[in-house]
């Protein structure tokens, strides 16, 4: 995957995703001259995710190869909401295989996009197996939640248009999963010279493992924000990416990211996957620090989440 094939899914998606708007930060907040958030949770179906499934959807339809079958995916509950969304915009079955434990608000909605949905497990990897089983059986289109070329460019587009606004931007902060959002960004953060800060938590933290061990390795996972960054392994383009000059890894507690998360919601009435405060969090824990010139965006990635524990917030 190369900042190549970034451009490429920016033309593909161009008008079919909702462009990315960014939030001023007060001046001082974060340490940094400047600072904005990247509102990528008011994208279609709530997550960065569409750009990816509409890239790979897309390219494939327009290649004449969608097979009747359609697509099958497995996901924690982002990449499956973003493949049913994009297999009806393009006519196409899409069946998605979910770990038991995927959060009903994204059963459901998966339900309302017209998806066939199938829970197994308590894992994604559980959901992997079984989704490419159905594969080999029904002949249906393997996507993936982040391991394809496709996904991970469309993934890149949001950062494309963060440098449109703001071109003078000096590092992007976003959080890893298995690392289809992160490598997309990195391709283009990198191709202009802008810093990335890859942050997972301690508990799901396979690009950090993989770069201590200098490959992909399988890791535990056991975080509050599994149910979307609970990713085995890391894909090898993340590691791939995640080598590169420009590039930081930071580790972030469960502890943190269920401050930021609040904290978002306190003060701005921002509703929130923990996905998407885990990069929030490496700045209010202060595994990032910026410095007092850097000017930063920090990738709120998706909103899919019941917002009912944030009811007492201030």
């Amino acid at each position: 995957m190369t900042y190549r094939d970034v451009q490429k899914a920016a033309e593909r998606v161009a008008g079919q995703v909702r462009p990315v708007a960014l939030a001023p930060v007060d001046p001082g907040t974060w340490g940094a001259a400047e600072g904005w958030l990247a509102l990528e949770y008011l994208q279609h179906t709530g997550s960065f995710k569409a750009r990816g499934a509409y890239n790979f959807i897309s390219s494939h339809v327009a290649a004449g190869a969608m097979p009747d079958a359609g697509v099958v995916i497995a996901s924690g509950g982002n990449a499956g909401l973003a493949c049913a969304w994009a297999a009806a915009r393009h006519s196409a079955r899409a069946t998605v295989f979910v770990p038991e434990t995927a959060p009903a608000v994204k059963v459901e909605r998966l339900r309302r996009l017209g998806a066939d949905v199938r829970q197994v497990g308590t894992e994604y990897a559980d959901a992997l197996a079984a989704s490419e089983k159905y594969a080999a059986e029904t002949g249906a289109l393997r996507s993936h939640a982040y391991d394809h070329p496709l996904i991970a460019a469309g993934a890149g587009t949001l950062m494309e248009e963060i440098l449109a606004v703001r071109p003078d931007l000096d590092t992007v902060v976003v959080a890893v999963g298995g690392g289809g959002l992160f490598s997309g960004v990195a391709a283009s953060a990198l191709e202009r010279g802008v810093g990335v800060v890859a942050v997972e938590p301690r508990g799901s933290r396979a690009l950090n493992a993989a770069l201590e061990a200098d490959a992909v390795v399988d890791v535990p996972v056991d975080s509050v924000a599994a149910d979307s960054l609970g990713a085995r392994q890391v894909s090898s383009t993340a590691l791939e990416w995640a080598r590169k000059d420009g590039v930081r890894s930071v580790l972030v507690s469960d502890e943190a990211i269920v401050a930021a998360r609040q904290a978002l919601w306190d003060e701005r009435r921002i509703a929130v996957e923990h996905a998407a405060a885990t990069a929030l969090a490496a700045i209010t824990s202060g595994a990032h620090r910026p410095g007092p010139a850097e000017k930063v965006a920090v990738v709120l990635c998706g909103a899919n989440t019941d917002p009912g524990d944030l009811v007492h917030g201030r």
